[in-house]
């Protein structure tokens, strides 16, 4: 059993692995972190662990676990299965590294463009041969809701909806038209760039925005919520 651990800017999640299959999968705080993952670890007897944090968590927690199970932090010297073409590996996110090596693992001698839409949107495109090349980092919906309301002095901050349609007719509903709808613009537009390039290209859509996006894009897609865990447990058994 492997214990997988995503510590991400807004939330941690936590999983348990047999083999390639989700046994269980939670979304914890940081102040519930080390007794639930303690838990796990006794309910599931995991021997093999891996830390992915792109947010805070305490070096002592992190040290505590160390001393209970084999623990891998994943970061830019990790063993991976793909070749990292990025100009500047050592600020690469290890979120990302997660998500291209969920690709690569899962599509194999594919074009794939992975879209991470969470705290921030991440495209991120290896390529047919395993070449992870880059990709692009926009805000993500709620850091648009949130940079109106403080970068204003009178616009609201509103929670993230589905606009009525294009034309706002009040305050509220400019700001939800002009979000939503622009955030969707912009990642057809983004996926259409991407085809018109790179033959057979597979999309994934993944994070915490997943299931909102997911039927409001026009382009076929593969939506996976738990890509990214999923790529931290073959970063793990990779190097094992």
């Amino acid at each position: 059993m492997n214990l997988i651990i995503d510590v991400g800017n807004t939330r941690i999640k936590i999983a348990v692995f047999n083999n390639a299959e989700i046994i269980h999968n939670e979304i914890i705080t940081t102040e519930e972190f080390y007794f639930k993952a303690l838990k796990l670890l006794e309910v599931y007897s995991c021997k093999n662990a891996i830390l992915s944090s792109v947010g805070n968590l305490k070096k002592s927690q992190i040290n505590e676990l160390n001393s209970k199970i084999n623990l891998i932090q994943l970061d830019y010297i990790s063993k991976i299965p793909f070749k990292n073409c990025y100009k500047t590996p050592k600020t690469l996110g290890v979120d990302r590294i997660a998500l291209v090596s969920s690709a690569a693992s899962q599509f194999p001698n594919k074009n794939v463009l992975i879209i991470d839409a969470g705290t921030c949107i991440t495209y991120d495109f290896i390529n047919e041969k395993g070449y992870y090349l880059g990709g692009a980092i926009s805000p993500g919906i709620k850091m648009r809701y949130q940079s109106l309301h403080q970068f204003t002095k009178k616009l609201p901050l509103l929670e993230t909806k589905q606009p009525e349609g294009l034309i706002g007719g009040s305050t509220e509903e400019c700001i939800h038209s002009g979000i939503v709808n622009g955030v969707i613009n912009e990642i057809d537009s983004n996926i259409e760039s991407y085809r018109k390039k790179n033959k057979d290209l597979t999309i994934v859509l993944t994070g915490g925005d997943v299931n909102f996006l997911s039927n409001r894009l026009k382009n076929g897609i593969f939506a996976n919520p738990n890509f990214l865990l999923q790529g931290l447990n073959t970063i793990l058994t990779y190097n094992l």
